[in-house]
């Protein structure tokens, strides 16, 4: 945690998992984030416009830019080579990112306990500058996030289950899902459009979702028997089987959209044909919001 009470707390994920504390001003850590951090605002856009004839334009549509943060940190040692060695295993963390092809993850935590995160990869600064990197240096990096935005740093689950009519005539209570596929209310409490993931979990003959606010749909027709799962993800399209088959061909293609939930409540719509005991849909996204 942060030394400093009220101040914001960031950390660095290298694509291997390994956590870097950027915020932790302790004598023997040997590396924290200096004032002036930018870009973790608002992304830029571009609007695409086309002329009219009778003046002005129209806007054909408009695009969120990569992000490119400045991140300036402060790297010290009591001796050269404590300070080298602090150098080289912090400058390993980010140009990784290069050298995998992977991304890592910054993350940035607020007094309240909230916290969002940026998947970027190292772009520049730890070229080394005139008069520095003896005894200390202070690298200003550029990281290129390729998703502009901001995201929770957790997935918000909804689990829809398939269940058995309650027959109140009946003698004894009968046990029945509180959520059951159908029509709902999917509330996405970012800013921007989130992308999710489903899971299928069988028995089930075809899976239709359609989301209202849109006006988007697709339909998926597979057999899947019981306790067998597909997962849906819509951000880069894939359809992933059993056994981990491509079925992207299973779509109702060419009106076929994977849809994303806007910012806000979202009525959408899901049925199961062929479904059964044990048939279940789970809904999963991380909310996305302009900055951090």
């Amino acid at each position: 945690m942060p030394n400093d009470v009220g101040t914001m707390y960031a950390t660095w994920t290298e694509p291997d998992g390994a956590e870097w504390a950027l915020s932790n001003t302790a004598d023997d850590y040997g590396l924290f984030t200096t004032n002036g951090p930018a870009g973790w605002g608002a992304p830029p856009y571009e609007i695409v416009t086309d002329p009219l004839s009778r003046g002005g334009v129209r806007v054909r549509f408009v695009r969120a830019e990569p992000a490119r943060l400045t991140w300036p940190l402060h790297v010290w040692g009591e001796t050269h080579q404590q300070f080298i060695d602090r150098w080289r295993a912090l400058r390993g963390a980010f140009l990784s990112t290069l050298h995998r092809g992977v991304p890592g993850t910054l993350r940035v935590a607020r007094p309240d306990g909230s916290a969002r995160e940026i998947q970027a990869y190292y772009e520049d600064g730890f070229t080394g500058l005139a008069g520095q990197n003896w005894l200390s240096a202070s690298p200003v990096l550029t990281l290129l996030c390729p998703d502009p935005y901001w995201r929770d740093i957790t997935d918000t689950v909804l689990p829809f289950s398939y269940g058995l009519a309650t027959n109140y005539l009946a003698p004894y209570p009968q046990v029945s899902s509180s959520q059951v596929l159908g029509a709902t209310t999917v509330n996405n409490p970012g800013e921007v459009v989130a992308w999710p993931q489903w899971t299928v979990t069988g028995p089930m003959a075809a899976l239709a979702a359609l989301n209202n606010t849109t006006g988007q749909q697709f339909e998926l027709t597979y057999a899947l028997a019981a306790g067998q799962t597909i997962t849906i993800t819509t951000e880069e399209p894939t359809v992933r089987g059993p056994s981990g088959e491509n079925l992207v061909s299973a779509l109702n293609w060419p009106t076929a959209y994977l849809w994303p939930l806007l910012a806000g409540d979202n009525d959408v719509e899901f049925n199961v044909s062929g479904a059964g005991v044990g048939t279940a849909v789970s809904l999963s996204f991380r909310a996305r919001y302009e900055g951090a």
